[in-house]
């Protein structure tokens, strides 16, 4: 009978697009309680020693960290478990590296390069929307940041540009027909497109109709998706390929051309 939280992962039980190797250890670093949920993140050391090789093992990651040169959202972090997810702005200083956690089209994390521009705002889903105590509204965000006083015409499955410096709601985008989505969840994480339609399911899933700058068609779940602009313009630049998913052909193809043109140079 099991007392308390679980407090170890196996590695062949972490989340694939972790993209650990089997041989690599029995054991993976089991993010700590946060604002993502574990399957839904990335652990910092798994970015600092797996994504960054700016450590070779867990005790460099530590030293690393321990000296508080990494910032998730504007604030140090120093725990290696600590659980960065989709939108989260990562910094570090000494070396100048800005990223946005995103998906790729294959739905794995991807450290997308930002400018400092980009690096001062955050998208944020509005997942609820409540009143607390003396009629105090407030709305609670996609990675758990609690709002109080926002616009009444903010809804549930809007998004909202949070300025990562004050934590306020600096601007909104309604979800509705026209809004330019990515999909965090499902067989078509990383897409993105234009919402057409939703269809609603009176106790069931409501389902949302997407469609693609190359004009592919695919649904998904109303919960996995997430607006990012309006129209054809995202709110934050986009990784390569701008969330259209190649063909099975296509994309051989493409690595056939990317290994050629890697030979050239080399030659």
């Amino acid at each position: 009978m099991a007392r308390g939280p679980k407090k170890h992962l196996k590695r062949l039980n972490a989340p694939s697009h972790w993209m650990l190797d089997k041989l690599g250890g029995v054991y993976a670093p089991r993010p700590r309680p946060g604002p993502h949920k574990l399957l839904e993140c990335l652990p910092l050391i798994l970015i600092v020693r797996n994504r960054l090789k700016y450590a070779l093992t867990y005790k460099e990651t530590l030293m690393i960290l321990k000296q508080r040169f990494l910032k998730v959202d504007g604030k140090v972090r120093s725990d290696p478990k600590f659980p960065a997810g989709f939108m989260d702005v990562i910094t570090i200083e000494k070396t100048g590296d800005k990223f946005r956690l995103l998906y790729d089209t294959k739905g794995r994390f991807v450290l997308h390069k930002i400018k400092d521009d980009e690096t001062k705002i955050k998208l944020c889903k509005v997942k609820k929307l409540q009143v607390a105590a003396k009629k105090t509204p407030f709305l609670v965000t996609s990675d758990g940041r609690t709002i109080r006083f926002p616009d009444p015409s903010i809804k549930r499955h809007d998004t909202v540009v949070v300025d990562l410096e004050t934590g306020k709601i600096k601007d909104w985008v309604k979800f509705k027909p026209g809004a330019l989505v990515m999909v965090t969840g499902g067989a078509n994480t990383g897409r993105v497109g234009e919402l057409i339609d939703r269809e609603r399911h009176p106790g069931s899933f409501d389902i949302v109709h997407i469609k693609d700058s190359a004009d592919n068609k695919f649904a998904t779940r109303l919960g996995n998706v997430f607006v990012i602009g309006s129209g054809d313009k995202p709110l934050v630049s986009l990784p390569k390929l701008k969330g259209v998913r190649l063909s099975v052909a296509e994309d051989r193809e493409r690595k056939l051309n990317l290994g050629k043109s890697h030979k050239k140079k080399k030659n």
